[in-house]
């Protein structure tokens, strides 16, 4: 099913909105035609995919009464245990049915009331999707390379990891440095996150590590959320070379008051500026950049008119305001860090309008679902674990939330790349080196299906050859 929603021109699949133009949605349509049930499984899945756009549009329209026959419609097709669209569709008709609740807060939140969140849950789901998918498990390797490579002569590093709950990553790190002909490191880690427990463990488990293989090590914890983190409190000693290891979590610095940010966009001087500071960064963009944008297969999709005077962050020539994010990267310059290594979602989940963020998450899910179904048999709780309460949670958060609850704003390398040179940094190369541990572990492990592609001295991590993660170093920049 990956590849089902094209991004750009194709002689092998037409648009999803060009499939079933003789299934419009209405109230007068009601459930599907029986016949409906009997389709196979590719054409039940363009079936689907008409019907989520469609009801995709309802739903940005605010035109409840047909979003909920949509709804209805998506009901006798879709299913959690299905195969990959139908899997898809379960949760992104999930989301789309929470947004529509939100019209009635007290309605919502009732509903939500006696929902409980279990950190220690989610932390499971994680490690269940370390160990179902290759994903987390390349770029541990490529940052571990990258590291090892930036901080060869070095004799005290400091490794602030922006999201330590997974040891395996600096065990192998440790692995590594003990084996270096000059000896090991003097190596602290500032370990961040929001539970104390899981601190701890990280800190159990590496010292025990670090004590078998006569490395000198420190842990240091600091339980707060990623947003709350003050850098500038880091202990960060003369002498030592500082990393920064960012494994899916920078995006969620993007979250912002986007109706504060709208209203402010709209006025006459912060225009202006907009207009500049597009005119700047259009000198910045590469014609490869560019021509794929140009390229795009154009959709036509609902889109509020009061959108039409914000700059779509969905385009490769502007950025999404995000006060958060410029006051991180202004204080990681401070630090002078040696080495940065970012991993990101490669998908623009960060479009203002609900319809830009359906066709993104819509191709980027279709993919990672796609995988998982070659990688692991339907069975399985695990994997119904990392669809629903991993895959489904960030859809749903895609989806169905607005401002400072939207967390999961992924953006693409592009806008990555504009973000960190216009904070002051420099570019650092991904080695060839690296590539190759990739290679090898997707080979060993026999993960059919899965590349790793270079460009530029960047990373991606493909399903087929569609790319679903980047990777990144920089450096800091005099």
């Amino acid at each position: 099913m990956e590849g089902m929603i094209q991004e750009g021109p194709s002689s092998v699949t037409p648009s999803p909105l060009q499939v079933f133009p003789w299934m419009p949605l209405s109230p007068g349509l009601g459930s599907p035609f029986p016949w409906l049930q009997e389709l196979k499984s590719e054409e039940r899945g363009l079936c689907l995919i008409h019907l989520l756009v469609a009801c995709a549009n309802h739903v940005a329209a605010g035109s409840l009464e047909n979003a909920n026959i949509g709804l209805e419609q998506i009901s006798h097709l879709a299913s959690p245990d299905g195969d990959t669209m139908q899997r898809i569709a379960a949760y992104f008709t999930e989301a789309f049915a929470d947004r529509m609740l939100k019209a009635w807060p007290g309605l919502h939140k009732a509903l939500n009331s006696t929902k409980i969140s279990s950190v220690t849950e989610e932390i499971h789901v994680q490690k269940l999707f370390f160990e179902l998918c290759p994903f987390l498990k390349l770029a541990y390797v490529i940052t571990n390379q990258a590291i090892v490579e930036g901080m060869e002569g070095e004799k005290m590093v400091h490794i602030i990891d922006l999201n330590s709950s997974e040891p395996a990553q600096w065990i192998n790190l440790f692995q590594t440095f003990s084996a270096r002909p000059e000896g090991p490191p003097h190596l602290r880690i500032t370990g961040i996150h929001e539970q104390k427990e899981v601190l701890d463990q990280m800190a159990l488990r590496l010292t025990e590590e670090a004590e078998k293989l006569d490395i000198p090590f420190q842990f240091i914890p600091i339980v707060c959320k990623l947003e709350n983190l003050d850098l500038e409190s880091l202990r960060v000693k003369t002498g030592e070379a500082l990393v920064v290891s960012s494994v899916l979590q920078l995006h969620t610095l993007l979250a912002t008051d986007d109706e504060m940010l709208r209203r402010n966009i709209n006025t006459p001087s912060m225009s202006k500026n907009l207009n500049t500071n597009r005119s700047h960064r259009v000198l910045q963009m590469n014609q490869r950049i560019l021509g794929e944008w140009l390229d795009k297969e154009p959709v036509h999709i609902y889109s509020p008119s009061s959108d039409l005077t914000t700059p779509s962050p969905s385009s490769p020539l502007s950025l999404a305001p995000a006060p958060k994010m410029g006051s991180f990267l202004t204080a990681l310059r401070a630090l002078s860090p040696k080495l940065i290594v970012v991993t990101e979602q490669e998908s623009n989940h960060n479009g203002p309008t609900l319809m830009e963020r359906v066709m993104e998450a819509l191709n980027f899910y279709a993919a990672l679902f796609d995988c998982l179904e070659s990688t692991v048999s339907r069975a399985p709780l695990e994997r119904q674990k990392v669809e629903k309460m991993l895959f489904g949670e960030e859809i749903k958060n895609i989806i169905a939330c607005e401002g400072l609850e939207r967390k999961q704003r992924h953006e693409k390398l592009e806008k990555w790349i504009l973000r960190l040179e216009l904070a002051g940094f420099g570019r650092v190369p991904l080695s060839y080196h690296g590539m190759l541990q990739a290679g090898r572990l997707l080979q060993t492990n026999n993960y059919d299906g899965y590349k790793i592609k270079e460009e530029n001295g960047c990373l991606f991590m493909c399903w087929q050859e569609r790319p679903l993660y980047s990777m990144s170093a920089w450096g800091f920049r005099l």
